[in-house]
């Protein structure tokens, strides 16, 4: 029979510090059992963890906020009421333990949903980091940000967290970056590794709809620019013909009394230097309606595309509005 040993004091020092630490694992992961237990995503919910290429772990993480698709501003804003005056498509709510997903319904905006679903994932993720992992990810993740990072929307973006939510910064960093960025320093790469297969997959869906909104803003951009340099055009030429139509009424009331003192040989003289005068005159006026033309065009063109962008916008749109009185 085995003689049992006595403890000594380092040991004994050792389990009472590890006892604490194992029962906090052990705690989260009983209580991770009785969230996922009888809990079965929905095929909507998979699809986006499946297009995501999240990890078993991110998997976990996702599926034990038992994330939701919601349809409709008024309903979505009951489960993310923060912010209520800015454009939200997401939220993760660490109370509820929850994680809500704006049903963006315009198929051209198709990728948000995916690239929110791994945002709001990566806030629970962060949640779970151990202090000593946490300090170590914000390390990087403030490094990048104040030396590396290029892209002027999310410097924006990130800004406006230090308004909006101070101290989460962070926090938001971490979600934005592994899901909106395509290239980040290699330890950052390898920190996402743990949540995505293919990080880019992520990353691509974040291009794609912001895509759609940049190049329908571009093309605004430059149609705008047409149409104010071709009504400069515009006004100028219409002086001009104004000018050339008061001149030409002159020198044709000069020629009728030319032609009615009998000065004939002026008069022929003058003929045809007044017709080219005329013939400049009608040029400039054809012109000008083929510039008219074109100006009504360009800002019907202007104005469809608008109209299209301020859809798109509409179609992610969940601020609150006023709602009228019965």
């Amino acid at each position: 029979m085995r003689s049992i040993k006595s403890i000594s004091a380092a040991t004994l020092a050792l389990i009472l510090i590890t006892l604490p630490l194992a029962g906090w694992w052990k705690a989260e992961a009983i209580e991770d059992w009785f969230k996922l237990r009888n809990y079965n995503p929905p095929a909507s919910i998979v699809n986006l963890a499946n297009q995501d290429t999240m990890t078993p772990q991110a998997v976990h993480d996702f599926y034990v906020n038992h994330p939701q698709l919601i349809q409709g501003v008024s309903t979505f804003r009951q489960d993310c009421p923060e912010s209520e005056q800015a454009i939200v498509l997401g939220c993760y709510r660490p109370v509820q333990n929850g994680i809500f997903i704006y049903d963006v319904q315009d198929a051209r905006l198709s990728g948000v949903q995916q690239v929110t679903a791994a945002h709001e994932m990566l806030h629970g993720a962060y949640d779970r980091l151990s202090d000593k992992e946490k300090n170590y990810v914000d390390g990087l993740l403030e490094d990048y940000y104040k030396n590396d990072l290029t892209d002027s929307r999310i410097k924006e973006e990130i800004k406006g967290y230090k308004t909006s939510e101070p101290g989460q910064e962070v926090n938001e960093m971490h979600s934005i970056f592994g899901t909106e960025i395509a290239v980040l320093p290699a330890p950052l790469e390898t920190y996402y590794k743990r949540y995505f297969v293919n990080r880019s997959q992520v990353v691509g869906f974040a291009q794609d709809y912001q895509k759609v909104f940049r190049t329908r803003q571009a093309a605004l951009n430059t149609d705008k620019i047409k149409i104010d340099e071709l009504h400069s055009t515009i006004i100028a030429e219409e002086q001009t013909l104004k000018n050339q139509l008061a001149q030409l009424n002159s020198d044709r009331a000069r020629l009728d009394a030319e032609q009615a003192s009998g000065q004939t040989d002026r008069y022929n003289s003058e003929v045809p230097g007044f017709n080219a005068e005329v013939d400049a005159y009608n040029s400039g006026v054809y012109k000008l309606q083929s510039d008219i033309k074109e100006y009504n065009s360009l800002v019907q063109d202007y104005n469809s595309l608008a109209g299209e962008l301020r859809s798109l916008e509409q179609s992610i749109d969940t601020r609150l509005t006023p709602q009228a009185a019965q």
